[in-house]
């Protein structure tokens, strides 16, 4: 009773249609390089129209166990994100707390944070320095679909997390890697963020997507060339397409709300994962330019 009830509110929502880029269907490597300023990848991608479903107004329906993924109204003290100082001083202990709230976790440790943009940075690639660090910065949309983390990542990630900041706990028997997703830009927003119902992707559609952060693109055969122990490198897993999906998006975001969606929930009793990506929203004539903050984290539950 409880599933066609929901799926009742759901029909409600109104839909708009997009081109959805998945990874096309193949073998190729696939290597995600991150720069100051620019992302690529390796392999090969197809867009395929996907209808996605504007959550805003039955937003108090979702559930992060339920969907992977909740829209939570969750007020900041940060008074301009372009303040690198500023969000390096207040955001990561905010939001920490503000994690602790939504999952009832024991402990609660971010683990950077990034600015995403769909105005144009080709001023800011010009002025690229050596040595970048993939963290405090600012970076396209990413445009495909995609999880940050690959299960190995994600476990590979939260024993170190905890390892490094409670040497001395108990340990914990649960933990969900998040991501914590604020737009600060006037909506509607034109390349706003999608979310995909995690029950809808189940296993086995998937790659993983080896991160390299580096300094300068490499070109050519070097952008797959092999290298070692690449397996046990941090990876994200990106997806095929499946019409099965079911996408939503929450329209007309303002500052105070936050879109909290799971990488990976050790608990896969839970919906314990959700695919998300940027989409160009062609269904407001007056839609603004996109400037969000996202932040990682790892929840813990001992």
């Amino acid at each position: 009773m409880a599933m066609t009830k929901t799926s009742e509110i759901e029909e409600t929502a109104r839909q708009t249609r997009t081109m959805i880029r998945y990874l096309a269907p193949g073998d190729f490597v696939t290597r995600r390089y991150v720069s100051q300023g620019e992302e690529m990848n390796t392999g090969e991608y197809a867009d395929y129209e996907m209808i996605i479903r504007d959550g805003m107004p039955i937003r108090d329906h979702f559930e992060l166990d339920h969907h992977g993924f909740m829209l939570a109204s969750s007020p900041t003290g940060v008074s301009d994100f372009h303040d690198k100082d500023e969000v390096s001083a207040k955001y990561e202990r905010e939001t920490e707390e503000a994690i602790k709230r939504l999952t009832g976790a024991d402990k609660v440790v971010a683990r950077g944070w990034m600015i995403r943009t769909s105005l144009d940075l080709s001023e800011h690639i010009k002025k690229k320095q050596a040595n970048y660090q993939h963290t405090g910065g600012i970076q396209p949309p990413a445009g495909e679909a995609h999880i940050d983390f690959n299960p190995h990542t994600a476990r590979m990630v939260a024993e170190k997390t905890y390892q490094e900041n409670f040497p001395d706990g108990p340990g914990f028997k649960r933990f969900i890697a998040t991501s914590f997703w604020r737009t600060f830009s006037p909506g509607p927003q034109d390349v706003p963020l999608a979310v995909c119902d995690g029950a809808s992707a189940p296993l086995g559609n998937e790659a993983s997507n080896t991160l390299f952060i580096v300094d300068e693109f490499p070109e050519g055969d070097a952008l797959t060339a092999p290298v070692d122990g690449e397996g046990e490198m941090i990876a994200a897993t990106i997806f095929r397409h499946d019409p099965n999906h079911r996408w939503w998006y929450f329209s007309n975001m303002n500052v105070d709300d936050v879109l909290f969606f799971k990488f990976y929930d050790s608990d896969q009793n839970t919906t314990w994962r959700c695919p998300h990506t940027a989409f160009v929203d062609s269904s407001f004539a007056d839609a603004k330019p996109r400037e969000s903050i996202e932040l990682r984290s790892i929840a813990f539950f001992e």
